[in-house]
């Protein structure tokens, strides 16, 4: 029977600048044969006529593979915060009362996350590790403004 190898940790470096990100409110995807690419922008929805403005902060090329494993994670991700949300919009944790009252709803509701889904679960992308990908990763929302 053979050996099962450690999981094997990924030591990434990054810049400041780079850990910061990008903000974007519009995404397109492309493909080829061979790959995916994403582009990231950020447009101004605010134009009423004409074309509407904007400026790519980031375009990324993925593989096929990388990104049936991306879109996998993006809707974990997506579901865990829909599930997050659900709860927050349940009448017993709407609460005008006093700020005790909402400390308890609060607490309440948080355990209820925790049985939910898995706090340390940070979404694993392929090999590597992505800190909070729900707020990273964007989707093309454009179409339904």
């Amino acid at each position: 029977m053979p050996e099962e190898l450690p999981e094997r940790q990924f030591n990434i470096q990054t810049t400041p600048e780079i850990m910061m990100g990008v903000y974007s409110n519009f995404a397109n995807v492309s493909h080829s044969d061979y790959e995916f690419t994403i582009t990231f922008a950020r447009v101004d929805h605010e134009v009423e006529e004409g074309e509407v403005p904007g400026v790519v902060v980031s375009r990324v090329n993925l593989s096929p593979r990388f990104m049936r494993e991306l879109m996998d994670a993006m809707q974990d991700n997506f579901s865990k915060w829909q599930t997050r949300e659900g709860i927050r919009d349940l009448p017993e944790f709407r609460v005008t009362a006093s700020p005790r009252s909402r400390r308890a709803n609060a607490s309440a509701a948080a355990l209820e996350l925790e049985r939910v889904a898995d706090p340390l679960d940070r979404g694993r992308v392929g090999a590597e590790e992505v800190d909070e990908p729900s707020r990273r990763i964007g989707v093309d929302e454009i179409a339904r403004r």
